[in-house]
């Protein structure tokens, strides 16, 4: 199979200014950039200059640039030194090097798989350092372990990988994955206060190692994303870097499960909440605040059941209808058509022309 060619460079936004927005981001990250233009004996003005930072801040410890900001500056420095490790590593990350990483990810099952490869194939880029997960009690860890001292760029490379990392996590799963806390090996920096945007829950220096602390649970959410998906996150992924994501799905994956396995605690929303451990108030407004409803579940799950029966088994549609969740047959049917713009039958017959797998796992009922 051919591989993809890498995305062209990001392009930088050019409605509004980079300055608009809350200043945050610790001026301590520019000067780490600024540090590898030096090093490649290149100008770094130009690209300050269209981030508009000024360049006497770079000698003001508690100076702060925003979100917008760091993402000019941090585009523009991956473009003109060709280095997507701003300097980190002892060999450079060619453009695209990020992005060959996420489509690796990108056919992963679940997170949790993502996250797997993700590590690993991390490694192949640069031995400088090694990122792995780990799982313990209801909790997941991302681990950075450093091969070699980093030196003066230590923070900036920690807090940038462990952030892309966890950023590429959300955009996948399509869920904000709040932390329970990040522990770093380096001693509390100046700009510590800064600690409280850039990671959610607490943060501990001089700690033992590197890493994200989060529920366990979001590592068994299905990845979501597609290589069209793919080509337009990568036109800024920065984004997933300097922007936290919103949305949180993991109530959405926990209703689907057991709507799928649990039928019987799901006879209505009351029964389906107090199998949740929560009021059916609070499961309404927590699935509208993940983007999803109740019903939008129930249909997405009944259709799922019903395309696996007919393409996996030889059960008449009435049974299949009764499998779904429906009372009587006409109503699965009209159901059925509204979802796929085709009657059971004619849709059985289609599937099987296709190959055998098709849709296998798109539903886990045994064929009949």
């Amino acid at each position: 199979m051919a591989i993809p060619p890498a995305p062209p460079p990001p392009t930088l936004p050019l409605s509004g200014a980079p300055t608009q927005g809350e200043a945050a981001t610790p001026i301590a990250f520019v000067a780490a950039i600024v540090a590898a233009y030096a090093h490649r004996d290149i100008d770094p003005s130009a690209a300050l200059a269209k981030a508009q930072i000024e360049p006497q801040l770079l000698g003001q410890p508690q100076a702060r640039i925003t979100a917008m900001q760091m993402e000019w500056i941090s585009g523009l420095a991956m473009q003109e030194l060709d280095d997507e490790g701003l300097g980190w590593f002892s060999r450079r990350l060619p453009w695209g090097s990020y992005g060959m990483l996420v489509r690796a990810s990108l056919t992963a099952p679940t997170l949790r798989v993502a996250l797997q490869r993700w590590c690993r194939h991390h490694g192949l880029l640069t031995d400088d350092i090694a990122l792995a997960l780990h799982e313990h009690n209801g909790l997941a860890s991302l681990q950075l372990t450093e091969a070699r001292s980093l030196g003066a760029l230590q923070e900036f490379c920690v807090v940038s990988v462990l952030r892309n990392a966890l950023g590429v996590a959300c955009w996948l799963t399509d869920s904000r994955i709040p932390l329970q806390g990040t522990e770093l090996r380096f001693t509390a920096p100046p700009h510590q206060a800064s600690y409280q945007v850039l990671f959610d829950g607490p943060t501990r220096f001089d700690a033992p190692a590197h890493r994200l602390l989060f529920d366990a649970r979001y590592l068994a959410l299905p990845v979501r994303r597609d290589e069209a998906a793919l080509q337009h996150m990568l036109q800024r992924a920065l984004l997933l870097t300097v922007r936290p994501y919103r949305r949180d799905r993991l109530l959405v994956e926990k209703v689907r499960q057991t709507l799928a396995q649990h039928p019987e605690h799901c006879r209505n929303a009351d029964d389906l909440a107090h199998w949740l451990n929560l009021s059916a108030r609070t499961l309404h407004r927590q699935l509208k605040e993940e983007g999803a409803s109740l019903q939008q579940l129930k249909d997405a799950v009944r259709r799922d059941v019903a395309v696996a029966q007919l393409q996996r088994s030889h059960r008449p549609v009435k049974q299949i209808a009764t499998l779904a969740g429906f009372n009587n047959e006409k109503s699965f049917i009209r159901a059925f058509k509204g979802w796929t713009g085709q009657t059971p039958e004619a849709f059985r017959v289609g599937a099987q022309t296709q190959a055998p797998s098709f849709g296998a796992d798109i539903a886990k009922t045994p064929p009949a």
